[in-house]
């Protein structure tokens, strides 16, 4: 979507309204020019900001994503479509993407607003990202899990059967980055403790990125934990 010069400027003033809509999953949903970026809201979270969805461009950057064979990405928790768009556009990353993202509404603004920017593929799936991954007999490259109802990650995507759906869908030597909250006391506390007592079951090798204000755990698979 083609956005005139002159609301770019205007926006880093103070941030436009692009559009207000709702859905049966989300009843506020804002679309925002701010500060030249797309930027989606859902209540009081933020779900996307292009390449100043600072989560994931912090974790790239450290992860040098760059050097890495990325080719097949799968993202569990579409938003605004930030990933795909700071992959391409900051990272240079050139991907087939696959998306699920439960709320209709949410994929059809991705498609109008970030999407029409992009030259990679994007396959967009609307389905519930646990039921998806039930199913799922591809391998990826990568995946992303960005699932959040406002700003609390839904408990059936922090189960180990989850977490063991994602190894089975990586390729050896795939990467998984889970997106977590990590700014208040209580948030790190329930952060650390799943990564310890269930994220390291799965995955033993995992570490963490520390993106200030979130926590992205990371794991890698390899031949024998796919074996």
């Amino acid at each position: 979507m083609h956005i005139p010069w002159w609301k770019k400027w205007y926006s880093h003033i103070s941030p436009i309204v692009l559009e207000m809509t709702e859905s049966e999953q989300n009843p506020e949903l804002a679309v925002l020019l701010n500060r030249g970026r797309m930027q989606l809201l859902s209540g009081n979270a933020i779900y996307s900001w292009d390449d100043l969805y600072r989560n994931f461009s912090t974790a790239f950057e450290v992860l040098k994503i760059r050097d890495r064979a990325v080719e097949e990405v799968l993202v569990l928790g579409l938003g605004l479509g930030s990933v795909p768009f700071m992959l391409e556009r900051k990272f240079g990353v050139n991907a087939y993407y696959t998306a699920v993202e439960w709320d209709e509404k949410v994929a059809e603004l991705a498609m109008k607003y970030t999407f029409s920017r992009l030259k990679s593929a994007v396959n967009i799936i609307t389905a519930d990202a646990g039921d998806f991954m039930d199913i799922c007999g591809s391998e990826f490259d990568m995946i992303i899990v960005d699932i959040f109802e406002d700003d609390l990650t839904p408990p059936q995507f922090e189960t180990p059967e989850f977490l063991e759906a994602c190894l089975r869908c990586l390729n050896p030597g795939g990467l998984l980055l889970f997106n977590r909250l990590y700014g208040e006391h209580k948030d790190k506390v329930a952060a650390d403790r799943y990564f310890e007592r269930v994220f390291k079951t799965v995955f033993p090798e995992a570490w963490t990125i520390d993106t200030q204000g979130n926590l992205i755990l990371c794991a890698t698979a390899t031949l024998s934990e796919k074996d």
